[in-house]
């Protein structure tokens, strides 16, 4: 097992010290800026105005991600990319850019160059360790980004209270610094293709959603990865809270426990993937799924009145459970596509599909926010997961083999 981890490599364990390294800078910041925002301003509308200055320029930048991501070289995007943000988190300390519109604008710039570095990473990520190896890296990787957040927002509070604001950032900012200082050890060569035009940006842009258009095998894994997406993702982002917090009255360090729960269970997935499972955890998929559907569902149940005083352990157990399973699928589901999309046009691949997913979770959010007061989330939680089991038996029974086989080759890139 521990040969294993030594036979990941210098350059996986570079890279994944360093990833880890500036997640826990941002987790801390992650969790003192929206304390600092309310502070300043008490202000829901403020806060989700944040929470949009992330989402849509990222939304908007993806595509030319991906193409800069392919085009050139991904090391130098990485670590140039968290230097330059390490340096812009040091200028808003020095020039005391800590005007909430000041902050707003931070939080632009530090979306548009993390949509420049995820489009880096992801396409490099795959080439760094053995392919066999891939999903036991995945998992590691993963671990260590879960047990900082279940640490972080402690962490985070606590930094805040003692040194405010401007501690969080400075602390995000060294962490920038350390974790570029190590991917800048990364050995890593590639054939890199600089952009003569504009009109080259919009070619290349569209080769990486033709290429998931034009293979029929990673089209029948995205479009079953999105549906589950469009579905579910509105169950953990606006109903469970609404679940939680109003129809179970929780309150605050209650409420905060189902997310650690979640947490530690994608926890104890990724540790079963990495300690144990290794690649076979692909062979689950289907299994992974399916139980991931069960426990989505029996949230239905929770609020029913026969649970009485088991209602929040109930809760906090299914959680685990939703988070363990998650792990299993989405661990094999990401592996088997880093495995299939080639080098050449793997950023714009991944890119287009995050920017296709970031697309389609506002509809469903939209959809389902008016609902939860006129018919409560029992309802809903039904009427968006009987469709996503029926949806998942569809691919099982008509695409099973495909998506079993996905990644046992490379797709060719079709012009």
């Amino acid at each position: 097992m521990f040969e294993d981890f030594r036979g990941m490599g210098r350059n996986f364990w570079l890279y994944t010290v360093g990833r880890w390294i500036s997640q826990a800078g941002w987790v801390v910041q992650d969790v003192a800026v929206p304390l600092y925002v309310l502070d300043q301003t008490g202000s829901g509308a403020m806060m989700s105005l944040f929470v949009m200055a992330e989402l849509i320029p990222r939304l908007l930048v993806n595509p030319i991600a991906g193409v800069i991501g392919d085009r050139y070289d991904r090391k130098k995007l990485m670590y140039g990319l968290d230097i330059a943000r390490g340096v812009l988190l040091f200028a808003v300390i020095g020039f005391n850019l800590l005007g909430i519109y000041q902050l707003l604008a931070v939080q632009i710039a530090m979306s548009v160059m993390g949509a420049f570095f995820s489009a880096g990473i992801v396409g490099m990520f795959p080439d760094l360790v053995a392919r066999e190896q891939l999903a036991r890296a995945n998992s590691i990787l993963q671990s260590g980004g879960q047990v900082l957040r279940i640490l972080g927002p402690i962490l985070g509070g606590v930094i805040y209270a003692f040194g405010g604001i401007k501690l969080a950032i400075l602390i995000n900012a060294v962490s920038f610094f350390g974790s570029g200082l190590f991917e800048i050890l990364i050995e890593y060569r590639r054939e890199t293709r600089e952009l003569s035009n504009i009109r080259e940006v919009w070619d290349d842009m569209l080769e990486g959603f033709r290429f998931m258009r034009n293979s029929r095998n990673l089209m029948v894994f995205v479009s079953f990865g999105i549906l589950l997406n469009t579905l579910l993702n509105p169950v953990f982002v606006v109903v469970l809270p609404y679940l939680a917090r109003i129809e179970l009255g929780l309150s605050a360090v209650k409420f905060g426990s189902i997310g650690t729960a979640a947490t530690l269970g994608a926890l104890a997935g990724n540790l079963l993937i990495a300690l144990k499972l290794g690649e076979r955890s692909e062979d689950f998929l289907f299994h992974a799924i399916f139980v991931q559907l069960f426990s989505i569902m029996c949230l239905a149940f929770v609020t029913h009145p026969a649970l009485g005083g088991f209602a929040y352990p109930a809760l906090l157990a299914i959680m685990v459970a939703g988070g363990f399973f998650n792990t299993l699928m989405n661990v094999p589901l990401f592996t088997k596509l880093q495995k299939a999309v080639p080098d050449e046009v793997r950023s714009r691949f991944f890119t287009a599909m995050e920017t296709i997913m970031l697309a389609t979770t506002p509809l469903g959010m939209a959809l389902v926010g008016p609902l939860l007061d006129a018919v409560g989330t029992a309802v809903i939680i039904l009427a968006l997961t009987l469709p996503s089991v029926l949806i998942a038996m569809y691919y099982y029974f008509r695409f099973r083999e495909t998506v079993i086989n996905i990644g046992s080759e490379t797709a060719e890139v079709v012009p």
